[in-house]
């Protein structure tokens, strides 16, 4: 069964936009991939910036680079 990519990052990114950023945080703190964080990260940028969004969107940056490091790779 194949499973839609964005599934995941279009998820948290209503999240987001529904202004539930604590339930956003919650989600992206066990994102499944580095790659959903990165679709992520593309669909963010689309947003106007605020104070809240940029806090978001460094705190995506470091949970990705967390989730790139080989020995914090999670298994599927």
């Amino acid at each position: 069964m194949a499973r839609n990519k964005n599934e995941w990052a279009a998820k948290v990114f209503a999240l987001v936009r529904a202004g539930n950023v604590d339930a956003a945080t919650a989600q992206i703190k066990v994102a499944p991939t580095v790659g959903d964080i990165t679709r992520l990260q593309t669909l963010l940028a689309a947003l106007p910036p605020t104070p809240a969004l940029r806090q978001l969107g460094a705190f995506v940056e470091e949970e990705r680079a967390l989730l790139a490091a080989p020995r914090l790779h999670r298994s599927p």
